[in-house]
């Protein structure tokens, strides 16, 4: 399998099914970009669900396109590890970043409990109150009729606003947590950063900060922000400097894009089927079941990666010990076999929640029911201000196949009558 042929990777525009099937490359960010990843996907999932690519950027890797095998993968965490990373990009040897969702049991479990009371039934409880006030503030400040960025002035300015607050971090600096989320997930020459030694002083710049206020919540009582959390739980209080930073990396990131790209998406999906629109405007409890709908549609992280720990076989292939596999969240998302109709955005769709975009076993998104009580949030009280969020322009996507999520997405709000 290793010895699959050395061809050059096709460009975005060719036709996914006119290529060599050894040649296809999915992790090329040109596909996400342009939104045209999805041919390519159906393809690997009709002919060749768990598929050898030779020669990437990232270098040799697995994909495996398909729910059930996704599930195969995720539910063997013994023999598939995340503890070579989440991406298929590999950190440099002099600047490993440590964080639990690329650790395996029993180190991640013991860090993952210590930042579990964040999100816990009473603390999301209390942070409701919160998050509406702000999405409302957000939302009343916008001007009817005029063309803004959605992205901008929504999206990432709540979930920022969120973040902070789960920090405790100083309000006013909170497009920091914005950068350093993008600066930590972006490919040098993406737009966002132009090399590895930018990215890395930008993320050091990150923990030089976060160091401070860990500093500072080190020597005060237990809190209930993240930063207290980790300075005084004891699988977290002994951390160093990196494993710190990889840890801030992981809830900046979790807690950021993932929501942030599903405040945009939502707006887009609605947009492409209107008759979706009528129906929630003739019925707003649909948020309830529009919400998980949303995520699955837009998947805003694209796959996770893991590594083999030893020889396994896997859709009728062997994969080999050390080999790398992304678990492509947004092609079992799309897979017919386990989702009916996948294609189409049903916001009263049928068990709703059956869908990847969280993971699932024991690396399943910690802070899931936060991101959709905060998507549910700012849909209810859109419903109260606009009659319609219009899409003006075409949306800009991001330079990643990671993060599958927006720059920019321009609308004009339509004042309730």
């Amino acid at each position: 399998m290793s010895s699959a042929a050395q061809t050059s990777c096709p460009e975005p525009n060719e036709n996914a099914y006119d290529v060599p099937l050894e040649t296809i490359d999915v992790s090329r960010p040109e596909l996400f970009r342009s939104n045209t990843m999805w041919p390519w996907f159906e393809r690997l999932r009709r002919e060749d669900p768990v598929h050898y690519c030779a020669q990437s950027t990232f270098g040799p890797y697995w994909s495996v396109t398909k729910y059930r095998d996704i599930m195969e993968v995720e539910t063997h965490h013994k023999l598939f590890s995340s503890e070579g990373g989440i991406t298929l990009r590999d950190a440099p040897e002099d600047f490993q970043l440590p964080m639990f969702i690329a650790m395996d049991p029993p180190k991640h479990d013991a860090q993952r409990k210590v930042v579990n009371p964040i999100v816990a039934p009473d603390n999301l409880a209390r942070l409701e109150a919160t998050i509406r006030e702000r999405a409302g503030w957000i939302l009343d400040s916008l001007p009817i009729g005029q063309t803004i960025n959605w992205v901008d002035r929504v999206s990432i300015e709540l979930t920022t606003q969120m973040l902070a607050t789960l920090f405790d971090f100083p309000l006013d600096d909170r497009r920091k947590l914005t950068r350093w989320s993008d600066v930590a997930t972006a490919v040098p020459g993406s737009g966002i950063v132009e090399s590895e030694e930018a990215r890395r002083a930008e993320l050091l710049e990150c923990a030089d900060y976060f160091v401070r206020l860990w500093n500072a919540r080190v020597n005060e009582p237990p809190g209930n922000d993240l930063i207290s959390m980790l300075a005084h739980g004891e699988a977290t209080r002994n951390m160093d400097r990196m494993e710190f930073l990889g840890n801030l990396i992981l809830l900046i990131v979790g807690g950021n894009d993932t929501t942030r790209n599903s405040i945009s998406g939502g707006v887009l999906a609605l947009n492409e089927n209107p008759a979706e629109h009528e129906k929630l405007r003739g019925n707003p409890s649909l948020i309830s079941s529009m919400v998980p709908e949303i995520i699955r549609w837009q998947t805003p992280l694209a796959y996770m990666r893991r590594t083999a720990l030893a020889d396994a076989e896997l859709g009728g292939k062997t994969i080999r010990k050390g080999d790398k596999i992304a678990m492509w969240y947004v092609s079992g998302n799309r897979d017919p076999e386990a989702i009916e109709n996948p294609d189409a955005f049903i916001i009263d769709r049928p068990r709703p929640r059956q869908h990847l975009s969280f993971g699932f076993g024991i690396h399943r998104c910690v802070g899931n029911r936060l991101a959709e009580m905060q998507l549910r949030i700012v849909w209810e009280e859109i419903l109260k201000r606009f009659s319609f969020v219009e899409v003006v322009g075409e949306p800009v996507r991001v330079f990643s196949s990671f993060v599958k999520g927006y720059s920019d997405l321009p609308v004009k709000l339509h004042a309730l009558h």
